[in-house]
């Protein structure tokens, strides 16, 4: 631990800070009275009390605190154990999980033997067990950036801060606790961590933090592909899509997460796909701004389109059929991307199904209109198009015919898919039709 953390302890008494209890959830105040209560040390802690300070709305309520996990099991029954790497206990009120974690010790394996299966760290520097149990002085040096090292003491309401937290956080400084090289090492995912938090609280990087992370962008390919699905998921369905895109691109993450998106998005002779990629990340964002869903179909949807049509272009100049050619090559560009995110097979699917539709928009006539706006991926395939069109690589009159013919009863879709020249048989204007659902989208 570094040894000047202690030393800087700043107790902050409740009326020298702005973070009231009745801004805490309701159940987060009762884990931390009853493990008061109970005799335990108690603090509400991380981006609770940073939201806190900064006027916002928590998303989540997580304490620590001196009783180890089973201790904590005891004192509620609506308890369960989580983790391996580090023991966790959830207690659930319902819907709402309040998270309470042990005080975690420092890490140093100096004295541990290469082969040994107790081994804290890797050669580079990586934490690979972190199950220490520790005091609040060491569990203050463990977390990652100083606005997110502030402990709320329910004991006395006051806020306690070991490593300037609460002035960077007023300054709106992004700073990383102790030397910024080291603890990227530990663990790479803190430089994404880095990013989403600058992009969501609109902090700028301390110039330590952010030159360790130009230096070591590479590292985050040693992360496995399935954790940094989480990170992914986390840094473009925050609500700060764009800006989050923009950071890692400027640090230098983005070609590490997304190798084959980073090529085109260098290309100067591919403009329109930037300008679809920003187009369909600001769609996401408004999104979650007006509370609608987003899934993750989308958003890799989004990035490896220009990969998958260049692909589909080849195939296609072999003979193989446009929709085919379509399937075939979302199949290779998601293999690909495999190697660094892992894509589950529940979003490549439908992201196969609505990018293989794409053409069909093109068609505007006869049966093949109605069974269209009868696919299950329609909608989602439908507002993918209007991006295509909103980038300038869709002619605007394909996305204004099926925007309007969604408005259309069930007999006037097949009136006007009639008048285009179609037949009409298989049509279902004898019988009534399901409108398309909105369930999917960006």
């Amino acid at each position: 631990m570094d040894p000047g953390v202690t030393d800087k302890l700043r107790i902050i008494p409740r009326p020298d800070h702005n973070v009231s209890r009745s801004s805490i959830s309701r159940n987060a105040l009762k884990v931390l009275y009853r493990l008061k209560d109970a005799g335990f040390q108690s603090f509400l802690v991380g981006g609770g009390v940073r939201d806190l300070l900064l006027g916002r709305e928590p998303k989540d309520f997580d304490i620590v605190t001196d009783a180890h996990p089973d201790q904590v099991r005891e004192l509620f029954r609506n308890c369960r154990l989580i983790g391996r790497r580090f023991r966790l206990a959830h207690v659930f009120f319902g819907p709402e999980v309040v998270e309470v974690a042990t005080f975690r010790a420092a890490v140093a394996d100096e004295d541990d033997d290469e082969g040994d299966p107790t081994r804290l760290m890797s050669d580079s520097g990586r934490i690979i067990r972190d199950n220490l149990y520790g005091s609040i002085d060491e569990d203050a040096w463990r977390r990652d950036f100083t606005a997110n090292a502030l402990y709320y003491n329910i004991a006395d309401f006051s806020i306690w801060d070991y490593v300037g937290g609460v002035e960077d956080v007023r300054a709106g400084v992004l700073r990383v606790i102790g030397d910024p090289e080291t603890r990227f090492r530990e663990d790479p995912v803190r430089m994404l961590r880095a990013v989403r938090f600058a992009a969501k609280l609109g902090f700028r990087m301390h110039a330590d933090t952010e030159r360790a992370v130009d230096e070591l962008a590479s590292l985050v390919a040693e992360v496995s592909p399935a954790r940094l699905l989480d990170e992914i998921l986390k840094l473009f369905f925050g609500g700060h899509a764009v800006q989050s895109f923009e950071l890692l691109r400027q640090h230098h993450l983005f070609g590490c997460l997304f190798p084959l998106t980073e090529q085109a998005l260098d290309d100067p002779a591919k403009p329109e796909f930037r300008h679809m990629v920003t187009h369909g990340l600001e769609s996401t964002d408004a999104r979650v701004a007006e509370g609608r869903p987003v899934t993750p179909t989308w958003l890799f949807a989004v990035l490896l389109w220009d990969a998958i049509q260049q692909r589909a272009e080849e195939l296609a100049a072999e003979g193989v059929h446009e929709y085919q050619s379509l399937h075939i090559a979302s199949e290779e560009a998601c293999r690909r991307q495999q190697a660094t995110i892992a894509l589950p097979r529940r979003f490549v699917q439908p992201m196969r199904d609505m990018l293989a539709m794409q053409p069909r928009f093109r068609i505007q006539q006869g049966p093949r209109v109605l069974r269209m706006l009868d696919h299950p991926s329609f909608r989602a395939a439908y507002d993918f198009m209007l991006l295509r069109v909103a980038a300038g690589v869709e002619a605007p009159e394909v996305g204004a015919w099926w925007t309007e013919i969604q408005t259309l009863e069930p007999h006037e879709q097949a009136a006007k898919a009639r008048a285009r020249g179609g037949s009409r048989r298989g049509s279902r204007s004898g019988r009534a039709r399901r409108r398309p659902r909105a369930r999917q989208g960006p």
